[in-house]
């Protein structure tokens, strides 16, 4: 059986929330599997948590969670230390988890005051990983490396079992394949059992934060990648348009990009000084 070739611990997540908006909903279950670089057993955790908010019928459709279920479970804040510990510096990956687990993880952490930086973790997405060579969704992923029905799904541990069988798949799929992007350019063996590799070659390294909302340009220069000043200086920018700088610090922008241009401007000003 294929073993991960790590040099930090990887914990595969999956989270079940009252939305999808990574700003202000709730995660209300997390599974998550760890694979310790030390090639010990993997370790689960799973728990349901009360948001402490409505969850949407958008939402209860999708994963069948009631506001019963959790009446009786404790609160993000209440198991915080624990899944924070949990984790710690390991490297993470999940089906959509750039885009979605990952933030949403970020800003729950943030409310109690832990800052969740992923700035120098390995981050693999296997939704990515998976539309960039075979676009489907997870269950037809399950189905098209596995050739198994998923059942279960959107049930969390289950969707991490899941996700973790499909890397798995796709690192024995894709061994020794080439890519050809939509420049025609090609990408020599980016599949590979190598969590650097992997992260490389599903991310774009170009945008910093996990909104999506800044950017490095061609000089390593952080830009802004939405609103009226796309394409321009950040710490610049922000130190100059102070009202522009106190709106996103007020309005629902990220705790990530929150963090990210304090730290921009404030060098920025110190060095002008």
């Amino acid at each position: 059986m294929l073993e991960f070739n790590l040099k930090n611990d990887l914990i595969f997540i999956d989270l079940e929330t009252t939305g999808l908006n990574v700003l202000r909903d709730r995660i209300i279950q997390i599974g998550m599997i760890k694979y310790p670089k030390t090639k010990k057993e993997p370790e689960e955790i799973e728990m349901l948590i009360n948001p402490g908010i409505p969850i949407s019928e958008e939402a209860i459709k999708v994963h069948g969670i009631l506001p019963s279920d959790l009446k009786n479970k404790p609160t993000f804040d209440q198991v915080a230390d624990k899944l924070y510990t949990f984790i710690g510096n390991a490297d993470i990956a999940g089906y959509n988890s750039n885009r979605f687990d990952v933030p949403m993880l970020i800003e729950e952490f943030a409310r109690v005051g832990l800052d969740f930086d992923v700035d120098n973790r390995k981050l693999i997405d296997i939704q990515r990983l998976f539309y960039k060579m075979e676009p489907r969704t997870l269950s037809a992923a399950y189905k098209f490396y596995l050739n198994k029905e998923l059942t279960d799904a959107h049930n969390a541990l289950s969707d991490v079992k899941a996700t973790v069988e499909i890397l798995k798949g796709q690192l024995d799929m894709y061994e020794g394949q080439d890519y050809i992007d939509s420049d025609g350019s090609i990408v020599e063996k980016p599949v590979k059992n190598d969590i650097n590799a992997l992260h490389l070659f599903t991310n774009d390294l170009s945008i910093i934060d996990v909104t999506q909302r800044l950017k490095y340009d061609t000089n390593g220069t952080i830009i802004f990648n939405f609103g009226k000043y796309t394409g321009k200086p950040v710490a610049e920018t922000l130190a100059k348009d102070k009202q522009y700088y106190n709106w996103i610090l007020e309005k629902e922008f990220s705790y990530q990009v929150k963090k990210i241009v304090k730290k921009l401007v404030k060098e920025y000003e110190s060095g002008n000084k």
